[in-house]
């Protein structure tokens, strides 16, 4: 049974195609599905959710996507803490347009017969939340939009890519540990057994990224997580990560979220809601 239908008209204002919002999601089961009448495109930034539908419960952990069109109805629950999701509000017209004039597109993602969820690696989960930001700072209008979705179905379509070897991707899920990553790069080799020189060949190769832009990547989503959930001082912040240096951390975070620390924290503090109604 559905409680609650979400119409895009009081989200997508003031002309906008796309709405971003941000959540994190808690551990409560949701007493009843949503529905909505516009797109919907969600990844799992952090953490691990589970994802209801009629058809049943299905566990999606991060770099997890998912493709909601009109009429689905779904409800998200936190696993565990700092479960964290990123839901997209998409105008019908744009992704009715889309597809249009990309006949390959038929069959997939918005386009299948049932919702689908799939999942990227840590370079596209990278390549997606940089896009996700440089959107935010968009004019959120139809150009904008498109030419965030395309690159995503097209990299989605695009054969598999050779598995990382195990031990590598065992020592990148255990640098999510703050007791790893804190202690950077090297807390990452550590993990692994292998040599410096090594890890970084392997990485490159498996992954696109080398060990330091990963252990940063993790360092700024834990610290932007923190500045959102917490209310840390930025300093406290920025030594639980392993950058205790206030000067370097503010550039790592300004490169790595295009904007300030200060900044990400008065916008999202202020702008986080829940996708669904508990």
């Amino acid at each position: 049974m559905t409680d609650l239908t979400l119409g895009y008209r009081d989200i997508l204002t003031g002309g906008a195609a796309v709405h971003i919002a941000r959540a994190q999601v808690t551990p409560a089961r949701p007493k009843a599905l949503h529905g909505h009448d516009f797109f919907e495109l969600f990844w799992v930034q952090n953490g691990q959710i589970r994802h209801h539908t009629p058809d049943g419960i299905k566990t999606m952990p991060e770099g997890s996507v998912g493709f909601m069109r009109p009429g689905d109805t779904h409800g998200l629950q936190g696993r565990g803490d700092h479960a964290l999701v990123v839901s997209l509000t998409l105008h019908p017209s744009l992704i009715d347009a889309l597809v249009k004039r990309h006949a390959a597109l038929q069959g997939q993602f918005f386009w299948a017969d049932t919702p689908q969820i799939l999942h990227l690696d840590m370079q596209a989960m990278l390549g997606l939340n940089q896009a996700a930001l440089t959107l935010e700072r968009s004019a959120l209008d139809r150009l904008s939009t498109e030419a965030f979705l395309l690159p995503i179905c097209a990299g989605l379509s695009k054969p598999a890519q050779p598995d990382t070897p195990d031990w590598l991707r065992h020592a990148m899920a255990a640098a999510k540990s703050p007791k790893v990553f804190r202690q950077g790069a090297a807390g990452l080799v550590a993990a692994t057994g292998q040599t410096h020189p090594h890890v970084s060949r392997t990485m490159k190769q498996a992954t696109g990224i080398s060990p330091s832009a990963y252990i940063n990547d993790l360092r700024m989503t834990h610290a932007a997580r923190q500045l959102t959930s917490t209310s840390d001082a930025l300093a406290d912040i920025a030594t639980e990560i392993g950058v205790p240096n206030l000067s370097h951390f503010h550039k790592i975070f300004l490169s790595h979220h295009k904007m300030t620390p200060h900044q990400y924290r008065r916008k999202f503090q202020r702008d986080v809601v829940q996708p669904i109604k508990d």
